[in-house]
């Protein structure tokens, strides 16, 4: 593959370590990221699995007064009780920055801070079982607001663990290991490059040397004159 996709040239050696060193550090804080994202993770798991027993046992609770109540009073006496609330509440929603991921922030404000305003008939005509139902729902609404809070805290960031978890995934797996294996392609053809102009540059010498032997002996040598007997 390093083959097929990589020249061997230097300054490509020199892009690709550059590459590889930006991968191995992206990868460290890619996992690092991943880890404390998986530890808040679990924290809000176990918070969100206390908080829904906590609603459920309060809703639960409700609809049982609900019940004793609607069957202690008339229906007609039961729409007008609760016909028209005297307390209002305004939801603010905003979100906040964790590792990343931007979860929301749900809080709650009455119109007056009278406790007893969550009541909107006179106690005269209504069921006591009425009363602690109304008083139950009033106190399990900031629990279910909490609870919406952090299952859809839950939901963004397991979304954003298993993203994470690609992207650790692909650099441990695919580009540091292509980009060393392209490394190691590279050295390994500039070391034969130089390996074979060493050679040449050896053999030009050697050449050389030797051309250079045969023109000395041809220009200092003495002809040789053989006498002969008469």
């Amino acid at each position: 593959m390093a083959q097929a996709q990589v020249t061997p040239t230097r300054m490509e050696l020199t892009r690709l370590k550059k590459k590889l060193g930006t991968a191995v550090r992206g990868h460290k804080l890619l996992k690092d990221k991943r880890d404390e994202l998986m530890r808040q993770f679990l924290d809000l798991i176990k918070e969100n699995m206390e908080l829904r027993l906590k609603v459920e046992e309060g809703i639960k609770a409700a609809n049982t007064n609900f019940v004793v109540a609607k069957a202690t009073m008339s229906e007609e006496t039961m729409h007008t009780a609760l016909m028209a609330p005297k307390q209002e509440v305004t939801l603010i929603a905003d979100q906040k920055n964790v590792m990343s991921v931007e979860i929301p922030s749900f809080e709650y404000r009455t119109r007056t801070a009278d406790a007893n305003d969550i009541y909107s008939y006179g106690f005269a005509y209504t069921s006591s079982d009425l009363d602690g139902a109304v008083k139950s729902l009033a106190d399990v609404f900031p629990d279910m607001l909490k609870l919406a809070e952090i299952e859809k805290s839950c939901q963004l960031m397991a979304a954003e663990i298993e993203k994470t978890r690609r992207r650790v995934n692909a650099l441990e797996h695919v580009v540091i290991p292509e980009t060393r294996e392209s490394i190691k392609y590279i050295t390994m053809k500039l070391d034969e490059a130089e390996r074979s102009t060493q050679i040449r540059l050896m053999k030009v010498k050697d050449m050389m040397l030797e051309e250079e032997h045969h023109y000395s002996e041809r220009e200092g040598g003495f002809p040789v004159e053989i006498e002969t007997a008469n």
